[in-house]
């Protein structure tokens, strides 16, 4: 590609769609994710490279963020409203905590990995190359 070349834009909403739905972001048919939250080398559909992510820390970021401004004010209103045991209440609201974040992390980060690929960041601008090429960038 060269300097003045345009670039194709990639649509974001559908994008950031597929990824909450841990669909590769480019076809929206092959599986994101290998296992819960290790994001495949390469889309087994349309053979798109997906190792160029950089999700690092921020898909636990926003989990956090969302369950915990959720769950702050159903916690007061849980007490003031009821006055459950101490226990009841530590029970139950870690349990929901706790499968609530299972939930939303994989499509956070999903999400992200689309957000990545639509906005062409962190190598997912470049042509791609097929897997295991000799530069060795797959291997990072």
């Amino acid at each position: 590609m060269t300097q003045g070349q345009a670039v194709e834009d990639r649509d974001l909403k559908s994008a950031l769609r597929r990824g909450w739905w841990q669909r590769c972001p480019a076809c929206g048919e092959g599986a994101l994710f290998r296992s819960f939250l290790k994001v495949q080398d390469a889309c087994p559909f349309c053979r798109a490279e997906l190792h160029h992510h950089r999700a690092d820390d921020g898909p636990a970021y926003l989990t956090i963020l969302i369950v915990g401004h959720l769950f702050a004010p159903a916690i007061l209103f849980v007490y003031f409203r009821w006055q459950p045991s101490p226990w009841t209440m530590a029970i139950g609201f870690s349990i929901s905590v706790v499968v609530l974040s299972l939930m939303l992390l994989p499509r956070i980060k999903g999400a992200i990995v689309g957000l990545q690929w639509a906005k062409r960041m962190h190598g997912f601008g470049r042509d791609q190359e097929p897997i295991g090429d000799e530069s060795g960038l797959a291997d990072v």
